[in-house]
């Protein structure tokens, strides 16, 4: 016998959650019944109101209460002895919420170590630096690269390591000062980059891991011959054959990362990814997990990154969530897809449309001076008990408003910043719930319902 689920519901979202849940209940073979409270809007309904409004269900198996009621559903369950659970905050992530196969999948794990490079390290203050360093190390950064200036010796880079090491964070050198690499080291540096031919020497000395690159790019034999000479003198290294810009070799420069990893399979690599992400005016996150799932395809075990263009502010929290993503997709061989949408800013996840029927059934239903607003097929909806207005232009919306409404000044901010947010959605293709944040992936900041202030109208 399948489930007997009940749906709980208000009187204006009725019509479009019956249109949602007859075919729903087909396909996941379920029995649904609907519930329609005496309320226009049941996200206004506590958990508390339900209960005095509402008797004991009778023979139905789960209850199902809408995502922005507030309260808790298990204060239902034991009210009435029927499991309770909350559903999705919007009707049309129903069938995404019916569909799903249990608990998203974990990305906790992960093969690929990620280094940040603060750049002009020597420029910065000490409590500027540290801010740097923590703050990355908070995002996923596994190793803080301290970078030097070319040309200039750092007196205070022994410090800027000790302070460092001090708050218990990894630290890397970038120098081809073999000074500044030496004080680097004794003072707890743990790896160099970078050594080729014009610095390998001074290696020996130091008694930490290098980065052995090539003398130039296109310059394969170079890496090999320092990989050589480092392998003589016992100096651990990873390799990194180097990543050209685009425009600039980077299709030739994956081709020698393969072949470098065809030549050398158990050989510790790293990519440096800031040729490609800093020098393509581009927002980096797409760019971030296609090399990174290079890596793990690949076995390269760091990344080297950095953030000084604005489009690039935010890598290495990109490359954290990416290489996770990666190392699930690769070992689990399955598609990158339903994994959370972190990495999904600028787009949706999900698109979804409720359709010009419930619009207008909406409009005509209302009997209250609260206005609803919606953002779909182009244009924004407002909607009250005597007014609905449709454009693509808040401001011209908000004129029209004015001459048929008295609107305070609390009132005017809530429906410039609500109409501000749903142009934003049309402009993008996301989707719009009024008094809910824009989801912009890892980026997404919670927001207060505005309706949940006592001293606000809607």
């Amino acid at each position: 016998m399948p489930d007997r689920i009940l749906f709980i519901t208000g009187r204006l979202a009725e019509p479009l959650l019956r249109r949602i849940v007859a075919p729903l209940a087909h396909e996941a073979g379920f029995e649904a019944r609907i519930l329609v409270l005496p309320i226009t809007v049941v996200a206004l309904a506590t958990v508390d109101w339900i209960v005095r409004h509402m008797e004991r269900p009778e023979e139905v198996d789960r209850i199902i209460v809408p995502g922005l009621c507030p309260g808790r559903p298990e204060d239902l369950s034991k009210a009435w002895g029927i499991p309770v659970e909350q559903g999705p905050r919007d009707l049309l992530d129903l069938p995404a919420y019916f569909k799903r196969p249990g608990a998203p999948p974990s990305l906790d794990r992960h093969a690929t170590e990620i280094l940040a490079e603060i750049n002009h390290a020597p420029r910065l203050t000490s409590h500027d630096l540290i801010a740097q360093a923590t703050a990355w190390a908070e995002q996923g950064a596994d190793i803080i690269d301290i970078g030097c200036q070319p040309g200039e010796r750092w007196l205070g880079v022994a410090d800027a390591v000790r302070s460092l090491k001090d708050l218990g964070l990894r630290v890397s050198i970038d120098s081809f000062d073999a000074w500044e690499v030496g004080q680097a080291a004794k003072a707890g540096a743990e790896l160099v980059l970078s050594v080729n031919s014009t610095n390998k020497e001074a290696a020996a000395d130091w008694g930490i891991e290098v980065v052995a690159i090539p003398d130039q790019p296109t310059n394969e034999s170079s890496l090999e011959e320092t990989i050589e000479w480092l392998i003589k003198r016992q100096v651990p290294f990873r390799a990194d054959p180097i990543l050209e810009p685009i425009g600039h070799g980077f299709g030739a420069s994956l081709l020698r990362y393969a072949g470098f990893r065809q030549r050398h399979p158990k050989t510790p690599m790293m990519m440096g990814v800031g040729n490609v992400t800093e020098l393509s005016e581009v927002d980096s996150a797409g760019i971030n997990f296609l090399l990174a799932a290079l890596c793990e395809e690949w076995t390269i075990g760091s990344v080297l990154t950095t953030e000084v263009i604005g489009w690039c502010r935010g890598c290495v929290r990109e490359l954290d969530i990416s290489r996770r993503m990666a190392h699930l997709a690769i070992n689990e061989r399955r598609l990158p897809r339903q994994l959370g949408a972190e990495l999904v800013m600028l787009r949706e996840a999900r698109p979804t449309a409720r359709g010009p029927e419930f619009l207008h059934e909406m409009a005509r239903s209302i009997n209250d001076s609260n206005f609803r607003i919606f953002a779909e097929n182009g244009s924004i909806h407002v909607m009250n008990a005597t007014t609905h207005l449709e454009g693509n232009n808040p401001f011209d919306l908000f004129q029209k408003l004015l001459q048929r409404e008295a609107i305070d000044s609390g009132h005017a901010f809530y429906l410039g910043y609500e109409m501000c947010k749903a142009i934003t959605a049309l402009t993008l293709g996301k989707n719009y719930t009024q008094d809910q944040a824009l989801r912009w992936g890892y980026l997404t900041r919670p927001e207060i319902a505005h309706r949940s202030r006592p001293d606000e109208r809607s």
